[in-house]
């Protein structure tokens, strides 16, 4: 099986490529943003942990009326406020910290599901994909990207937001410029959305794993020298830059 690792800088397109892949070539999508939504539900072990330490930084961290008796619903958006933009590194990282084992563990064990089902091919939606690490353990890894006035236009439009608050976010990841370094396959979503499909069409072509390989993976020694293989040669790709 093929673990692809898909990811961009915020407002590129990711989310656009990754329901064409689920959508119209019905391939099984691990997202990590719905498991990172799913982990600070209420009751859930990091929910209290990153209550405890924003409930006195953040004035509107709570949803109005969502407390269903687990407690309030966290408000995403006054979260990213104070995660975002240089000045929130220590707040980001406290984030990051809580959060990133959660979902690791959540993805592999979806990873394991889809190999278990016999997929030939797995996509990892990680927006943070090369920050976690997380490239290491794919074989393959795409970025979507689009010019730096495009993004900026583009979150504008999504958020509400002004565009110096649209410029901290994208200045907090990684740019999409040095993710285009690391990846395998760069998807350019600079044009029409018809123009994005055919890329994808094109992509899923090129690197849909033969039935023979998928089989071969199954046994456990060539699926363990697979992974092996793919670990080192991320870690290779990375020295080199």
């Amino acid at each position: 099986m093929l673990v692809v690792g898909l990811t961009g800088g915020i407002a590129t397109g990711k989310s656009t490529v990754s329901k064409l892949l689920k959508d119209k070539h019905d391939l099984t999508i691990v997202d990590a943003d719905v498991i990172a939504r799913e982990i600070l539900e209420p009751g859930q072990p990091a929910y209290k942990k990153v209550v405890d330490h924003f409930q006195s930084q953040v004035a509107d961290l709570f949803v109005p009326d969502s407390d269903k008796g687990k407690g309030a619903a966290i408000n995403r958006p006054a979260l990213g406020r104070a995660v975002f933009g240089k000045e929130n590194e220590k707040n980001r990282l406290f984030l990051n910290s809580v959060t990133h084992p959660a979902v690791r563990k959540a993805i592999v064990w979806q990873v394991l599901s889809a190999w278990i089902w016999g997929n030939r091919l797995v996509v990892l939606d990680i927006p943070l994909l090369f920050e976690s690490k997380l490239d290491r353990f794919c074989g393959l890894t795409v970025v979507v990207s689009c010019s730096d006035e495009i993004q900026v236009e583009r979150l504008m439009k999504r958020d509400g937001s002004e565009r110096a608050d649209a410029q901290k976010r994208i200045e907090s990841q990684m740019s999409v410029q040095d993710k285009k370094k690391l990846a395998n396959e760069v998807l350019s979503n600079d044009g029409t959305l018809a123009e994005l499909e055919l890329q994808v069409d094109e992509l899923v072509k090129k690197i849909t794993p033969g039935i023979i390989w998928t089989f071969l993976t199954w046994i456990p020694p060539i699926g363990l020298a697979s992974a092996v293989w793919t670990y080192v040669d991320r870690n290779y790709i990375r020295s080199k830059l």
